[in-house]
């Protein structure tokens, strides 16, 4: 009897295991420990790393990459050479590396790196530091390297330096010697030319030694803010010392800070006990935008808590800064100096990416799309939602993504769009990265939520968030989410819509009646199969709506609220270029027949799309 109590409870906690545990994706791990001293003066700093590596990958590790991010910003650089050679380069960038002078460039010069005590050989190669190890990490274990270095901020051009357009001295982002990503494909150890990023997770301890004037923020829970006197200070600080700023970070993949004498600091503490942190540089362009910014951005996280997973962190900061707006976790840059409508924008923007990359963490570099995008659709989602509450300025609409739909489908006629599975820094064209990773990414989940209906599509959204979450999930992981979610089978969705630029475009071909019967006869123009919804207006007023789903789809979507008189038709095979069906209403009591009238299906034209009598 024992024994077979125990098998029984054994085999209940294999099942159970079974059915709780997460996708087989192991990561890799971090502990960083990190000291700087800045001298404000020269715009140099020195830094102390002590890293704890965890191997958790099933493969021995001999060699390891750092990024030197950097040293991108010197002349002749790869970052400077791919701006002056793209044919549409990037303004904020330009010439202006080329340009720099020996005190403007920046550099990361390690002087010292030994692992578990054993100096080590290494190699700068623009902004990647090669390591060979003096002995390989095995599976399961770890290993600590200790680095010295030598640094100097460039002038701010690109994210990260000094003396921004708007005064902020440091925008303190790739500011130090990162572990590059290894994962199940390998090391990821891409020269840095002003593209996107892919971090591994760790625990970061860092003290920032600056003059004592400065006000620091960023990343981070501050450890001694009763030392620094943190917050706006009423009077003056006098430099006449330095402070050190000792900062932990839990559970992330970079650390950002940026520093200032005439920050304001300001924060709020929302109803779950999170605090909001803002710093800004008051004046007449700034002070009331940005003291007004607390209330919207509480309702912001309110609202993306509810609709895209719980963020589970005890702080997130707004720092003016930057060049722009970038994301960072915990915290953003950006430029202060803007409308209030705009500042919120940014803001609602930067904060989403710590879903879908400070958390989901996807491999931004391969999938750009799976975070730029995934951000930009729901950045326009929370603005309405905000327009709507009145927060903002503007009126709450129907479709906040029809503007999006407009730019893919004028930019798609230029002939230089590419697919989204492009490598971000391997696109022709600065344009065709901005589309594909910002407005193809967001048309993609738009237009799945037309594929599988409105509730299959919220429960993949915050499914996604729960089950990947810390795990850098591919395309692949997110569609299986989206078919558990609704029963349907999409490989072919994503197949067409990130490895190829073969979208949809159906079309209404013909309307003939017969007595009380009237047939319609639509056409396949595009090579991407797509779900067809067909609505028929009578003169009388009343609708009738017909659904047609691709074959592969393999099942059917719920009637959506929009739609009244609903009729699911025969599945449509993919490879018929015709389709087929007829209804039960006369030719002279039909006003119109419209295919795709939310407009949530894209399509390459819209011209065909309606047939009027």
């Amino acid at each position: 009897m024992p024994t077979r109590f125990f098998l029984a409870v054994f085999s209940l906690c294999l099942s159970s295991l079974s059915l709780c545990s997460q996708p087989d994706r192991w990561q890799q791990r971090a502990e960083y420990a990190m000291e700087i001293d800045f001298d404000v003066k020269k715009n140099q700093y020195t830094g102390e790393q002590t890293l704890k590596y965890f191997n958790n990958s099933p493969d021995t590790i001999d060699r390891v990459f750092y990024h030197l991010y950097f040293n991108a910003f010197q002349p002749g650089s790869m970052m400077d050479v791919r701006n002056l050679t793209l044919p549409d380069a990037d303004s904020r960038v330009g010439e202006r590396i080329k340009a720099l002078q020996e005190d403007e460039i920046g550099y990361i010069k390690v002087s010292k790196l030994s692992q578990d005590g054993t100096p080590l050989e290494y190699a700068t190669v623009g902004t990647i530091l090669e390591v060979e190890l003096a002995k390989p990490i095995l599976p399961g274990a770890s290993t600590t390297f200790r680095m010295e270095w030598d640094a100097q901020v460039p002038l701010q051009i690109r994210r990260s330096g000094r003396d921004n357009a708007e005064g902020i001295e440091y925008s303190m982002a790739q500011w130090y010697p990162k572990m590059a990503e290894y994962d199940y494909q390998g090391w990821h150890a891409n020269p840095y030319v002003g593209r996107e990023f892919y971090s591994i997770w760790g625990d970061f301890d860092v003290k920032i030694t600056i003059d004592s004037d400065y006000v620091v923020g960023g990343t981070g829970y501050l450890q001694n803010a009763s030392e620094v006197g943190y917050g706006y200070a009423p009077e003056p600080r006098k430099r006449d010392k330095k402070l050190t700023y000792h900062f932990k970070a839990p559970n992330v993949g970079d650390f950002m800070w940026a520093a200032d004498p005439d920050y304001r600091h300001t924060s709020l503490q929302r109803a779950d006990g999170m605090t909001m942190n803002f710093f800004f540089q008051p004046g007449e362009k700034t002070t009331e935008n940005w003291e007004n910014l607390p209330k919207v951005m509480d309702e912001a996280f309110a609202y993306i808590n509810e609709h895209y997973g719980h963020y589970p962190y005890e702080q997130y900061s707004f720092v003016q800064g930057g060049d722009g707006g970038m994301e960072y976790p915990m915290g953003t840059l950006i430029t202060g100096e803007r409308s209030f409508v705009s500042l919120v924008g940014v803001s609602v923007h930067e904060l989403m990416h710590s879903w879908y990359q400070m958390m989901l963490g996807t491999n931004e570099s391969l999938y750009a799309w799976m975070d730029e995008g995934f951000t930009s659709w729901a950045s326009s989602e929370v603005m309405n939602h905000l327009r709507g509450k009145g927060l903002i300025p503007g009126t709450m609409v129907e479709n906040p993504h029809e503007r999006t739909y407009l730019g893919l489908r004028n930019f798609r006629a230029s002939g230089l769009a590419e697919p989204l599975s492009v490598h971000a820094d391997h696109f022709a064209t600065n344009a065709a990265y901005g589309v594909a990773a910002y407005t193809n990414g967001a048309v993609f989940l738009e237009q799945l939520r037309y594929v599988i209906g409105e509730e299959a599509f919220a429960k993949t959204m915050l499914r996604y968030f729960h089950d990947w979450k810390f795990k850098h999930p591919n395309p692949n992981d997110f569609i299986r989410i989206a078919e558990k979610c609704s029963g349907m089978e999409l490989d072919w969705y994503k197949e067409y819509w990130v490895n190829t630029t073969h979208y949809a475009d159906y079309g209404v071909k013909m309307v003939e009646g017969s007595g009380n019967q009237t047939t319609i006869v639509l056409e396949k123009v595009g090579r991407m199969p797509m779900p067809v919804e067909v609505l028929v207006k009578l003169k009388d007023g009343s609708e009738r709506w017909f659904y047609a789903a691709p074959r592969i789809l393999r099942a059917t979507k719920a009637q959506p609220a929009y739609a009244s008189n609903w009729t699911i038709l025969e599945d449509w095979p993919w490879t018929n270029p015709e389709y087929t069906f007829r209804t039960d209403l006369a030719l002279d009591k039909i006003a119109s027949v419209t295919i795709n009238p939310t407009g949530r299906m894209f399509e390459d034209s819209v011209e065909n799309n309606q047939w009027m009598p």
